[in-house]
């Protein structure tokens, strides 16, 4: 049988909901996680939208992603990823305006392995290794927030 694993964490940034939103797109992302280099396959500029194709990663670990859903007045964006030697699932960003210069940001993974190796890769998106990386992601974020905000993202 395979496994499945399913987590939610929600952060705090510091940020209008609009802009946290964008940071949680692909090239949101390339302004604040390191090593992060999505190879854009449709739209080939990386425009954000819902359709878009991209892939990371290299060898085992290349994955390919596809936004299926990208609301910007709901703030919510969803992706199915694909590792093929290892995993696949959903993730999904949900924001909401704690105030005019904050935001809460829910991240959802659902991940299923494809196999064994799949299966021990999971642990990364569950319990207290799934909280910590995206508590991570909000300490990122601060770090990165000028550079965030140095221009429209995509």
């Amino acid at each position: 049988m395979s496994r499945r694993v399913v987590s939610r964490h929600r952060i705090a940034v510091n940020a209008p909901i609009a802009d946290a939103f964008m940071f949680f797109t692909p090239a949101g992302e390339e302004r604040w996680v390191q090593g992060w280099q999505p190879t854009y396959l449709s739209p080939p500029d990386g425009r954000t939208e819902a359709g878009m194709v991209f892939t990371t990663g290299e060898g085992a670990e290349r994955t390919i992603w596809l936004m299926v859903d990208f609301d910007r007045t709901q703030h919510r964006s969803r992706y199915v990823r694909c590792t093929p030697a290892s995993r696949t699932g959903t993730v999904e960003v949900r924001c909401s305006a704690l105030s005019t210069e904050r935001t809460e940001v829910e991240v959802v993974y659902d991940m299923t392995a494809l196999d064994a190796d799949g299966s021990a890769s999971l642990d990364a998106y569950e319990g207290r290794a799934f909280v910590e990386m995206i508590d991570g992601w909000a300490r990122d974020i601060e770090l990165h927030i000028d550079v965030l905000r140095a221009g429209p993202i995509r």
